[in-house]
């Protein structure tokens, strides 16, 4: 069965990682035996909200997940979310938890870097007003890759003995070089694919390892900037010049702040907040939600001049949106049976666009033998077709008796 996909949370003391973790977790969503149920204490589950098929149905009404959960058709499909301690200036050299921040790092398959757009707090996290923020972005891009340059170049002469002794190719080296970072060949191809006209490896010089280790890192550790504390006044500033800074590296502004607080107030029975948008009601809007007083109903209007109508959101749940599309992630829904009856979609599970069917199946299943595959219709899915969105995310998988 396939790897789990991890979301690996970055960013310096006082940034907002921690209540940014907080606002992408759900304390109301239910918990069932989905693959990382048993979790690491720096884990957490984090919930990836889709359309749900039962939208797509129009059975709303029969959709009951085993996990996660359905609100009106949009699915809080779960995903496993790191929380990476002691990021910090020299973590490379073992600096604070360095060791531990880079280790846990192997795990990801993307990054959110959650930057303090305000420049409140300076690169130690302490308070401080006019700080850059464009330099927490660049020096964590520089940690990686002195990490994995200095690795990858204090044996590098051996490397290179092996390398030619054996008569390996690059893709082969490479891969028992860069193997420890949780890469496997089809991702060290990728990177690679990056560097058309590369030289023999036994030819790179510094420079030309050094452009190796930045297209590993492009591919292995894709970046999203969660440019949180949007509201405050000094963000507009920072915010522009990170855009222009980083062009193609995806970037959300975040006040996770303000998502849990309005969560608390939600489950406290204050308003109806529909997450992800710029919607709050209030006792004047629904009877039957508790009366604010004045200091709340203040907060409320200051949120939604400040955020809400601003932004349109708090852009938390954009965030894990960006990291999906990013891993180029969709929802699929496989069930028992094509007819629909009774309690429908109870699971869902995040797999690859253009993923294969049996893949899809054997990430499920394991190892079983498929008898047949029916699609929405009745349609026969052959085991070499792709999913996408809307094209085989729904399926049925027949399995032949004994066929383990």
């Amino acid at each position: 069965m396939g790897r789990e996909t991890v979301i690996a949370l970055v960013g310096k003391p006082s940034s907002g990682k921690s209540t940014t973790l907080n606002s992408l977790t759900d304390a109301n969503a239910k918990v069932g035996a989905f693959p990382f149920t048993t979790i690491d204490p720096n884990k957490a589950t984090g919930y990836l909200e889709v359309e749900c098929a039962c939208s797509r149905m129009k059975l709303q009404s029969q959709c009951k997940p085993n996990y996660g959960y359905c609100r009106d058709g949009k699915r809080g499909v779960p995903i496993m979310l790191l929380d990476v301690a002691g990021l910090v200036p020299n973590a490379h050299l073992g600096r604070g938890l360095g060791n531990k921040f880079l280790g846990d790092l192997t795990e990801a398959d993307a990054l959110i870097h959650i930057v303090d757009a305000s420049g409140t707090t300076n690169a130690e996290g302490k308070a401080t007003r006019g700080y850059d923020p464009l330099a927490d972005i660049e020096w964590l891009q520089d940690e990686i890759f002195r990490w994995i340059l200095g690795n990858l170049t204090e044996r590098w002469g051996s490397v290179v003995r092996r390398h030619t002794a054996t008569k390996s190719s690059t893709l082969e080296t490479l891969r028992a070089q860069l193997g420890g970072y949780s890469a496997n060949k089809q991702l060290i191809g990728k990177a690679l694919d990056l560097l058309p006209g590369l030289a023999p490896l036994q030819e790179w010089d510094n420079e030309t390892i050094e452009k190796v280790v930045k297209a590993f890192m492009k591919v292995k550790f894709p970046t999203i900037l969660a440019l949180n504390k949007m509201d405050h006044p000094d963000a507009d500033k920072n915010v522009s010049k990170i855009i222009l800074k980083y062009p193609d590296t995806k970037a959300v502004l975040t006040s996770s702040i303000t998502e849990v607080f309005l969560r608390k107030l939600a489950g406290q029975g204050y308003i109806k907040y529909d997450s992800g948008t710029e919607f709050i009601d209030t006792a004047d809007d629904i009877p039957g939600l508790k009366p604010l007083d004045d200091k709340l109903r203040n907060r409320i209007e200051n949120i939604r001049d400040l955020v809400l109508y601003r932004f349109g959101s708090t852009g938390v749940v954009q965030l894990l949106q960006a990291a999906a599309e990013t891993l180029d992630l969709i929802p699929f829904f496989p069930v028992r049976s094509m007819n629909f009856n009774g309690e429908v979609f109870r699971d869902c599970v995040l797999v690859k666009r253009g993923t294969p069917v049996i893949l899809v199946a054997r990430k499920i299943m394991g190892e079983v033998t498929i008898a047949s595959i029916e699609g929405v219709g009745g349609n026969r899915v052959s085991e070499d077709d792709t999913v996408d969105v809307g094209k085989n995310d729904i399926l049925s998988f027949k399995v032949v008796p004994g066929g383990r």
